[in-house]
């Protein structure tokens, strides 16, 4: 079921994408050739601490059967698309560029729940090859030009198109398996956005209210995935380097408002 926001409930997802953002921007700035994941999530949690908030990932389960994630970020390095845990002994090295991700729920201590907000960016380390650099840059105007398309009477399909179409013509594929999704109540709701064209996403019209994150993972290589002996990380099938950018945004009754902007 898709949850229509009261305009009091978006000023809270407001609030917490507010939040977010200046909590990833201050971790963006500790990414340099020699750090460990590890420190970076120290880092994060303790201004997630600080703001009083919660981390959204940390012990997140899918379902009962599911392994609870370890870590509040989730640093992506290289080939891994999403979902890789923020460990200790993972060290950043020149050349190499990491997705971070993350998400929190705000004010964590609320007593009737607070309020979810999820982003991502992708950043170099240090000077990397031409290649990634187009990557990079490629992903993160693929999510501009689908926030474009986030408007009353627009549909799903339209935001996979901008981002699909835009994506292959520049050489590189956009991630099938994985899709973006409504949040704000939970860190994950209804409805799920695929990042490339789909009759049934046509079916699915954005409304005020609406609250979603949209977030294309790009693939140098092929489409493809397959999930880590760690059973959590996500890689590109074919060993090819993988970039991810994501945004929480808010229908609004003329267009849009990205609540995690930087």
């Amino acid at each position: 079921m898709i949850i229509i926001k009261t305009k009091e409930e978006v000023e809270k997802i407001r609030q917490s994408g507010k939040m977010l953002a200046d909590i990833l921007k201050q971790v963006s700035r500790e990414v340099k050739p020699g750090v460990t994941t590890g420190y970076l999530e120290e880092k994060a949690c303790s201004l997630i601490k600080e703001a009083g908030a919660r981390p959204a990932f940390k012990g997140y389960k899918s379902d009962n059967e599911a392994i609870a994630f370890p870590t509040a970020l989730c640093t992506s390095i290289n080939n891994e698309i999403v979902h890789a845990p923020a460990l200790p002994a993972r060290e950043l090295r020149t050349g190499d560029i990491i997705g971070i991700d993350v998400g929190i729920e705000y004010p964590s201590n609320s007593g009737s729940g607070g309020y979810y907000t999820d982003m991502a960016i992708t950043l170099p380390v240090g000077k990397i090859s031409q290649q990634a650099q187009k990557l990079i840059r490629t992903t993160k105007e693929s999510l501009d030009l689908a926030i474009q398309q986030v408007k009353p009477n627009n549909s799903l399909y339209d935001i996979g198109k901008a981002i699909q179409e835009f994506v292959e013509n520049k050489g590189f594929s956009v991630v099938r398996d994985l899709v973006g999704h409504g949040v704000g109540q939970a860190i994950h709701e209804d409805p799920q956005i695929p990042n490339y064209k789909t009759e049934a996403a046509k079916k699915i019209t954005l409304k005020p209210g609406m609250v979603i994150a949209i977030e294309p993972m790009v693939n140098i290589g092929n489409w493809q995935i397959k999930i880590s002996d760690d059973n959590l990380s996500i890689l590109t099938f074919d060993g090819s380097l993988s970039a991810h950018f994501e945004h929480t945004i808010a229908v609004t009754e003329d267009g849009c408002e990205v609540l995690t902007k930087i």
